[in-house]
């Protein structure tokens, strides 16, 4: 008899669970927040995020720049070639008071030439600077990314922390109905049934904070993929972070050949050469030219053919300014290079700690704590209905379960948004496209 008690009781138990788990899909399903409002997943975001976003679509603008500067420098020569024209009519007065008109023509060319090897560093320079400008747009495509997974994982986070939220609900107002009947019944007091109504309205105000920061989330993430502002993505896909396939000092190593240090490493080239180019620019540049003309009347016409070498002293002005600035550059550059590579070796020894310390405190509460809540949990729901226990203590052991599956969301979601900051802090290539 008694065995067939518990056989019922327990069937008993899991109805409200798979009732829960329907009004959780149907809510997901019908919901208004979420009608016409398309499912991502996180290669699908990472997708809509390299055509759309707006600082990598800044960055990709500054390539044809780049690219422009390139093809100026590879030229033949830096300075184009000059030629000029002169046409004069000239008036000579005669013996006989007549006046005789000559009309006089020149042609000239002229071409400057740099004698201190500025060509190869400029070429140089302008290669170095579209490197980097390329090494800019990858770590900006890694950090775009990494901003994608973070707010990904919070929409989905909250998805699940609403799902936890309404299932706790649920079994408060079956609680609620159970202790109203025993109130009009005369075998509960009023306190007990004040008291099931509060605490069923805290819950179901607590799912619905939860709803507004999923709704907030949400309009983020849609942001940051430039999605028409009536489209609030869904997520889809699993919380926690996949086996991670290295150790410390495999980041630590990737971290070295980061995008932001190897563009950093290109800019340093690019001010060596700019300052090179700036301490030839001393030299003063030689200009030959080429000029033939005539000259004297039709009768007598005069050939002219000259040839001309200027050259500018360097007496007054020696580029000294400009030398300055590119030192400037330069000594700033190897600073702000050394500098981060510090800080990203840094970052990623911090990172990996708290990483390391947040598996551990998860695994703990997935293979110690949880299961003796939701075991709580049950036999605390099977003994209210069989009255052994009051409200009070359903109330808590609820509350402790519902704190327990807090807890561990928020280590899953942790864990998940420190594993996204440690891959983009140490450069990690996790996807064949940033490989």
């Amino acid at each position: 008899m008694k065995s067939v008690f518990l056989r019922r009781s327990l069937q008993s138990g899991l109805q409200p669970v798979c009732r829960i788990a329907v009004v959780s899909l149907l809510w997901f399903l019908l919901s208004p927040a979420f009608a016409g409002s398309p499912v991502l997943t996180l290669e699908d975001a990472w997708h809509l995020a390299d055509e759309a976003n707006p600082a990598l679509r800044a960055a990709q603008a500054n390539v044809p720049a780049a690219e422009g500067e390139l093809r100026d420098a590879r030229a033949p020569l830096w300075n184009n070639p000059q030629v000029s024209m002169e046409r004069s009519r000239k008036e000579v007065p005669q013996v006989s008071s007549s006046t005789q008109v000559n009309r006089e023509w020149s042609l000239g060319f002229a071409q400057t030439f740099e004698i201190a090897g500025q060509q190869g560093t400029r070429r140089t320079s302008a290669e170095q600077s579209l490197a980097a400008t390329r090494q800019v747009i990858a770590e900006t495509r890694r950090q775009v990314r990494a901003e994608v997974e973070s707010r990904f994982a919070r929409v989905l986070s909250l998805q699940l922390r609403i799902q936890t939220e309404e299932t706790t609900l649920n079994l408060i107002e079956d609680a609620a109905k159970a202790v109203g009947k025993r109130v009009a019944a005369g075998e509960d007091s009023r306190l007990d049934g004040n008291l099931a109504r509060v605490e069923a309205e805290r819950a179901r105000n607590q799912v619905a904070l939860l709803r507004e920061q999923l709704i907030q989330a949400r309009a983020e993430l849609a942001a940051l993929l430039q999605l028409p502002p009536n489209e609030l993505p869904q997520a889809q896909g699993a919380l926690d972070p996949v086996s991670i396939p290295y150790s410390l000092d495999d980041l630590l190593n990737s971290a070295a050949d980061r995008p932001a240090l190897r563009a950093l490493d290109h800019r340093e080239q690019a001010a060596k050469s700019r300052l090179n180019l700036e301490r030839a620019a001393r030299y003063p540049d030689v200009t030959v030219g080429l000029n033939t003309g005539r000259e004297g009347p039709l009768d007598a016409r005069e050939k002219i053919v000259g040839l001309s070498v200027s050259l500018p002293l360097p007496v007054f002005r020696q580029n000294a300014g400009s030398i300055g600035r590119a030192t400037t550059e330069f000594t700033q550059i190897q600073i702000e290079r050394e500098a981060t590579g510090r800080d990203v070796r840094a970052q990623v020894v911090a990172l990996w700690e708290r990483f390391t310390n947040l598996k551990a405190r998860m695994d703990r509460l997935k293979e110690s704590v949880l299961p003796s809540l939701q075991d709580n949990q049950r036999l605390s729901s099977i003994s209210f209905r069989a009255g052994e226990i009051g409200l009070l203590q359903l109330l808590l052991v609820h509350r402790q379960a519902l704190d327990g599956q807090r807890d561990l969301l928020d280590a899953r979601t942790e864990l998940r948004l420190t594993k996204v900051a440690l891959e983009a802090a140490a450069g990690w290539q996790s996807t064949p496209e940033l490989r």
